[in-house]
């Protein structure tokens, strides 16, 4: 009887730490492993349609599918910076696109990410520059970002950068989001459709150049529209988070049909991310395609082209990846 009662506790035993090693893979999509075909799935999360993330991490994906063996990726549909790192966070997504001030908020555990903690995120890459487009519909009067007050402004789609650096813009213009503007949340594809219906007067979208849905809002015949400068709001946000993050960067007149001129706005660094404990080599080899394969990525979208080992590992407010920086350590890029 005893030995019948020590070897069910064996048995026991044996299956609870089954059942807890099964649990540990559902909840961590990088073990979730290898399903059929023997195929590791990473799930890399982008943004909206219309933006640069989804059409760049399509083309990361197709690349680590195509020279990873073993490894096959998706790029999947978000709503972008905000949501990505939470999804980083649960471990619902492998890599993520992100910007560096939504990155800054996540690392330190503030802002939006107050609730549920600090996001244990790490760079791979800084891959370019986001410019914070301001749209207005022509002959309303908005020639700046103050002239928004009583306006209808789209400030991006809720959990995306392009809310987040909206917001401060409007702060430093010194308008109150919720008070001084009808606040609409809307990705750039619904802000461009808003803007050709007129049910919007104005909005915000943090992106590359050029944005497809922008693009299309300016190939559009009949309809009037502004890309305004908002540098003047500048100092005072790089006097209230400080001055790594935001920067001036020139959208040119070539990048839009229309535009008269170049338009001044504020720049602010995208970076490619993961979660900490991510496999050091699965990091290394995934932060090796990017230069590797760069061409590939270039034919999908131009902001490909803006990736350097120089400037790959300058300005994340988030720590590399150890992954990566034995990649950057062997190219010489760091010490």
């Amino acid at each position: 009887m005893f030995e019948m009662t020590v070897r069910s506790r064996r048995s026991l035993s044996a299956v609870a730490l089954v059942a807890a090693a099964l649990l540990f893979v559902a909840c961590n999509p990088q073990q979730m492993a290898k399903r059929a075909g023997g195929k590791q799935r990473l799930s890399i999360a982008t943004g909206g349609t219309g933006g640069v993330y989804y059409p760049y991490g399509g083309a990361i994906a197709k690349v680590i599918s195509e020279h990873l063996p073993g490894v096959e990726a998706t790029a999947e549909v978000t709503a972008a910076s905000v949501d990505n790192l939470k999804l980083i966070r649960g471990h619902q997504s492998d890599l993520g696109f992100t910007l560096a001030d939504s990155l800054d908020e996540a690392v330190r555990g503030e802002g939006v990410f107050t609730q549920g903690g600090a996001v244990p995120a790490r760079a791979l890459a800084v891959l370019y520059t986001n410019y914070t487009h301001l749209v207005a519909r022509g002959g309303i009067g908005v020639v700046r970002v103050a002239d928004l007050r009583g306006k209808a402004v789209s400030l991006g789609a809720a959990g995306s950068g392009t809310e987040l650096i909206a917001t401060r813009v409007l702060r430093a213009a010194g308008l109150d989001p919720a008070r001084d503007v009808t606040p609409l949340s809307l990705g750039v594809s619904q802000s461009v459709d808003a803007i050709k219906d007129g049910k919007a007067d104005a909005f915000f979208w943090s992106g590359g150049v050029p944005t497809a849905a922008v693009l299309d809002l300016a190939s559009t015949s009949g309809v009037s529209w502004a890309l305004l400068a908002n540098t003047d709001v500048l100092p005072a946000m790089q006097a209230k988070y400080g001055q790594a993050l935001y920067s001036k960067v020139i959208v040119p007149k070539a990048a839009y049909p229309g535009l008269a001129a170049d338009v001044p706005v504020v720049g602010v660094a995208n970076l490619l991310v993961v979660h900490a404990d991510m496999n050091d080599q699965l990091a290394y080899d995934i932060t090796r395609l990017l230069f590797e394969h760069q061409p590939e990525l270039v034919v999908v979208h131009p902001e490909a082209a803006r990736l350097s080992l120089a400037t790959a590992v300058a300005g994340s407010p988030a720590p590399f990846h150890p992954g990566a920086l034995r990649y950057y350590r062997e190219r010489g890029a760091v010490k």
